[in-house]
């Protein structure tokens, strides 16, 4: 039975819509269970001291494999693998084995150090649990924890290697096993060995994610081995490559590291507030802006690499174009529904309604920069096709510095100016509600990422003149539709408040859906009036190249 399991998931294929649907089955897979992972934490524990211990033990692993993971990315390395590959099984095996080394060493170096000085850092870098009777909890989780970034980077490694035996089954259901380690911490481990079972949650996911490609790897002979052939030059070349790109992500890592350090000196569940609604945000962002990133970045590399700057700028047109289109209902919906939405994936148990409350006044600021956020991954995806490496990463850094800066500032101004808070807190719903303050963490982040897009936008429209105008005209256009949509979606909501019991969970998901809808519906109207092209696009291609066309046999198409 197990050799049967391993054998299907090990399955090479080929056909580019074959694996283009089986990436995105796993991808909303994976999705569905970390919303099922965040609901269990909410349930066993709310917005809770005990919690925030959980979420801010990922932060010093997750700057860890940001920077040290990046040195194999399946985006750097693939080509490479490609090429020593072609030359033969030795020689590919040989580069394979010289890459792991230099990789585990340096994880293992990186995580030993830390390791060692948790005692003394871990207070200093999240000031809030200095004095705090659970920071030996921390530091235990922190440490259980450091295993993640090698198992991960790990199962990057072998990644290149699946994906370039085209086994996108195994590629794909790593995260799916990832998420549901994790929840067999909180189902099974935690009861055992409290927050520390939660870290073991994590590294055992972290584990799975790697483990379940290494039977692939044993049967085409490519698991690696220490080795001292190491080629250095080639090695620097990697480093030196990847380098823009682990500062780029670095970067980010190091801003949302200090709004939680930020945020541990506030208010119990502070970091879980920040956390939940930072996960929730992040859904549209993942299917929207990453999912049209990915599809047009090797088109964009091809063109350049052609030469072909007008075709180019015509395919950002429209990405940019159809991401808006999509992202502008989807953050007035998040923006009106937040409580619905949060109540629904997280209610229940001990996320009482006072939880509920700040994590969607939280989720409202976040999502505010939605657009920003999905348009920067496609202008870092154009830059990266042409080349320059630099941009986003002088950008990043200067909205990195921003959000820290406007963190610091913002709560500055909040507890300075009662009329400010009395404002944001009116606004937002959470008048009376005790630790608002981590909201300025929300307006800040989005605040920097708003002023990210704006230097990307103005860099690449600067070479690329004919960007801006086609695309604002379509920005005003979903923003007027989606205005009036949330207007009618908010509206609606009273009529189905009467029909639906809103003390159920299934109610209030009821309330949500249908008063979704009805915006949703009043929204595609409008855009129909305005005779919007996005819409007449999005429905010729789903009436007349989905539906009406022809499969063509699998053996046509290849990867």
């Amino acid at each position: 039975m197990v050799r049967r399991w391993f054998s299907f998931i090990g399955k090479e294929i080929r056909g580019l819509h074959e694996a283009a649907y089986l990436l995105a089955f796993f991808a909303l897979s994976s999705q569905l269970l970390a919303l099922v992972r965040d609901k269990l934490l909410a349930y066993s524990f709310g917005a809770s001291h005990q919690l925030d211990i959980y979420y801010a033990a990922f932060r010093i692993p997750d700057v860890i494999f940001a920077s040290v993971g990046s040195l194999v990315s399946a985006s750097i390395l693939l080509p490479y693998f490609i090429e020593r590959f072609e030359k033969g099984h030795k020689e590919g095996k040989s580069f394979s084995d010289a890459i792991f080394t230099v990789f585990f060493a340096t994880i293992v170096v990186a995580s030993a150090i830390i390791y060692i000085s948790a005692p003394w850092l871990v207070p200093k870098i999240i000031p809030g649990f200095a004095n705090d009777p659970y920071l030996p909890q921390l530091i235990m989780s922190v440490r259980i924890m450091l295993l993640s970034p090698l198992f991960l980077g790990l199962s990057n490694l072998f990644s290149c290697l699946t994906q370039m035996r085209h086994r996108f089954l195994v590629y794909g259901a790593s995260p799916v096993v990832y998420n549901m380690g994790i929840i067999f911490g909180v189902l099974f481990i935690y009861p055992l060995f409290g927050i520390s079972g939660l870290a073991i949650g994590v590294a055992f996911g972290a584990f799975l994610h790697m483990a379940i490609q290494v039977p692939f790897m044993a049967h085409e002979g490519l698991v690696p081995k220490f080795s001292k052939a190491i080629e250095w030059v080639k090695i620097k070349s990697i480093i030196f490559n990847s380098l823009p790109r682990t500062i780029t992500l670095s970067a980010n890592q190091l801003a949302s590291f200090v709004l939680v350090a930020m945020a541990s000196l506030m208010a119990p569940g502070s970091i879980s507030v920040f956390t939940f609604a930072f996960n929730l945000q992040g859904v549209p962002l993942t299917i929207i802006g990453a999912s049209y990133s990915s599809a047009v970045f090797p088109t964009l590399s091809k063109l350049y690499f052609q030469k072909n700057s007008k075709e180019f700028l015509d395919k950002m047109i429209v990405s940019a174009q159809h991401i808006i289109f999509w992202s502008m209902p989807l953050m007035v919906l998040f923006i009106v529904l937040r409580a619905q939405i949060v109540r629904t994936v997280l209610g229940a148990g001990k996320f009482d309604w006072a939880d509920t409350r700040l994590t969607a006044a939280m989720l409202a600021l976040f999502v505010v920069s939605t657009i920003a956020q999905s348009l920067i991954v496609l202008f870092v995806r154009a830059f990266y096709a042409e080349g320059k490496t630099a941009r986003p990463l002088l950008i990043n850094a200067i909205s990195a510095s921003t959000i820290v800066v406007s963190g610091y500032l913002l709560l500055k101004v909040f507890y300075a100016w009662p009329v400010f808070r009395f404002f944001v807190e009116d606004l937002l719903k959470v008048s009376g509600q005790s630790g608002t303050s981590v909201l300025m963490l929300g307006l800040a982040y989005s605040l920097g990422a708003i002023l990210n897009l704006i230097l990307h936008w103005y860099v690449f429209s600067k070479h690329y003149k004919g960007f801006t105008k086609p695309v604002l005209a379509t920005m005003f256009h979903s923003f007027a539709a989606s205005v009036i949509m949330g207007y009618a979606a908010f509206l609606s909501l009273r009529v189905f408040d009467g029909i639906f019991p809103l003390t159920k969970i299934w109610g209030v998901f009821m309330q949500g859906f249908s008063a979704g809808i009805f915006g949703l519906a009043v929204g595609v109207v409008i855009l129909i009036l305005l005779k919007n092209k996005e819409l007449a696009a999005v429905w010729a291609t789903i009436h007349h190249k989905i539906w009406k066309t022809q499969i063509p046999p699998a053996e046509v198409e290849r990867m």
